[in-house]
Formats: structure tokens, C-alpha cells, sequence
């Protein structure tokens, strides 16, 4: 009678989750449906109208670079000194924010000994570092210092610094404690625990990390060139804000692009693997 008793009332369960997931699935296409209408007519034209000429601009830059012939691989190499730029920026600012990160996750972990009441306050520090956007942070900064790569560099670093700190953190937190207990009843400072039982333990974890903001970071330095911070992401902006003539151009930017985070990508992934002894990281 209790098992009866018990299917019945999983049976009343489970039509109810059913039905609140209908009136909550109902709920979000009415939403869409509505936000839907409301910026298609803010639009200056229709979304359904607009979708036919969604691939003109695309097929422009590849015709562009087409008629372009042997030249194109010319304006590849043109760019380059634009991408290595893209890349410095990227490359300070990861270990600027890396450096940081190290302080903020030992400073914020209190399975490392760490000072009690300083951990809320910087993993704080941190909530609030990751909260902004590089966008954000670069367009305020060159609004302070003028149009120039350090903006980027400084907003990128302030963003990996609590991105970063973060991760470090939480892999502090799964570190083993008998080394640091060892070196405790030795009279071992907090900098010689620190040194001798907590990086051994992280430093590979650090490292597959770091590389992996360093990829990030590329394409953040390149998107912030759209605002003026330099690098490939100012050239891009110039030839498309050129519209018709320079899709040859674009395409070289895009074709530099990609086979730049490709190269990073594929890098830091055998690294990562030989780091963290998995071969190969996918």
C-alpha cells in the first residue's frame, strides 16, 4: 500500500515538473517573440529582408582576394609587423597578469597558510577585476592615456590578473598539506613553504593555465585594436571602415589571423600535454 502510495505521489511529481517546464518553455518564446518584434522594427530594415544579404559582404572579400592573385600572399607579409604587435601586447599583459595572479591566489587561498582576514578582501579584488571586461577597461584607459598599445596592455593584464588568480586559487585548494605541515614543524617561514612544498605541487597546473590565457589573450589584444589600441584589430578596422576595395585586405588580415591562433593554439596544447605528462593536449 506504501509503495502504491509512493508511485502516486513520484507519479504527481513528475506531471507537475512536466507542466512547469511547458509554462516555462511557453514563457521563453513568448520573450523571444517579443524582443524578436521589438528590434525588428527599431531595425532600419527587416531581419527576414536583411538575411538574404547576410553573406554579400563576405562574398565581396573573397572575390576582392581572389582578383587579388599572387599579391595577396604580399599584403599577408604587410600585416605582419601589425600581428607582431598584437602579439607583444598579448604577451606583456600575460605575464604582468600572470606575475600578479601568483600573489592574488597565494594571498587568497588559506589552505597555503595564508593571513585569515586578508582572503575576503582579495578574492574580492579578484570578483571585481574579472567583472570588467578588457573592452571596458581599455576604452576608459585610452580615454585617460590617449590611442596606444599600453591601454590594451594594462587593461589585458588587470583582467588576467583576477581571471588567472582565480584558477591559481582554486588549484591551491587541492594541493596535499603534509609537505607544508613537514616543513612547519622544521621552522620553515611562509616563503619556504610557499617555495619548497606549494610550487612544486602547482607549478605544472600554473603553467598548462598561463598558456592558455596567453591563447585568450591574442585574440582579446586583437579585438581591442578596434578601439584604437594598435595592433592587427586597428588595421582591420581601417579596411573595413573602407569598405569597397580593401576586402583584399581584410581577408589578408583574416588569413593572418587565423593562422597565427592556430600556431598558438597547437603550441600551447603540446606544451600543456608535456606539462601535465598527457602527451598531447586536445
Amino acid at each position: 500500500m506504501a509503495v502504491a502510495a509512493l508511485e502516486q505521489e513520484i507519479l504527481t511529481l513528475r506531471k507537475r515538473r512536466q507542466l512547469y517546464s511547458l509554462i516555462g518553455l511557453l514563457l521563453v518564446v513568448a520573450v523571444l517573440m517579443s524582443g524578436y518584434s521589438k528590434s525588428n522594427e527599431m531595425n532600419s530594415g527587416g531581419f527576414l529582408q536583411g538575411l538574404t544579404k547576410f553573406f554579400d559582404y563576405p562574398g565581396e572579400i573573397v572575390v576582392e582576394a581572389w582578383e587579388a592573385g599572387p599579391a595577396f600572399f604580399g599584403l599577408i607579409l604587410h600585416f605582419v609587423p601589425a600581428m607582431l604587435e598584437t602579439l607583444n601586447i598579448a604577451a606583456v599583459a600575460t605575464l604582468i597578469g600572470g606575475a600578479m595572479a601568483v600573489v592574488l591566489a597565494m594571498a587568497s587561498t588559506r589552505n597555503v597558510d595564508s593571513w585569515g582576514p586578508l582572503i575576503p578582501v582579495v578574492r574580492r579584488m579578484m570578483d571585481i577585476m574579472r567583472a570588467f571586461p578588457e573592452l571596458i577597461i581599455a576604452l576608459f584607459l585610452i580615454f585617460v592615456l590617449g590611442s596606444s598599445p599600453v591601454p590594451a596592455m594594462i587593461a589585458v593584464a588587470f583582467h588576467t590578473a583576477g581571471a588567472l588568480g582565480k584558477l591559481f586559487s582554486e588549484v591551491n585548494e587541492n594541493i596535499d598539506r603534509k609537505p607544508i605541515e613537514g616543513l612547519s614543524a622544521c621552522g620553515a617561514s611562509w616563503l619556504q613553504r610557499i617555495r619548497y612544498a606549494v610550487m612544486p605541487q602547482v607549478a605544472p597546473n600554473y603553467l598548462s593555465y598561463f598558456l592558455l590565457r596567453l591563447e585568450i589573450n591574442v585574440r582579446a589584444s586583437a579585438i581591442l585594436g578596434f578601439v584604437g589600441a594598435g595592433g592587427i584589430g586597428q588595421e582591420l578596422r581601417r579596411t573595413i571602415g573602407w569598405g569597397q576595395g580593401a576586402g583584399d585586405e581584410t581577408a589578408a588580415i583574416f588569413v593572418l589571423l587565423f593562422l597565427t591562433i592556430m600556431l598558438i593554439d597547437q603550441a600551447s596544447s603540446y606544451l600543456r600535454g608535456k606539462l601535465v605528462g598527457a602527451g598531447r593536449a586536445h
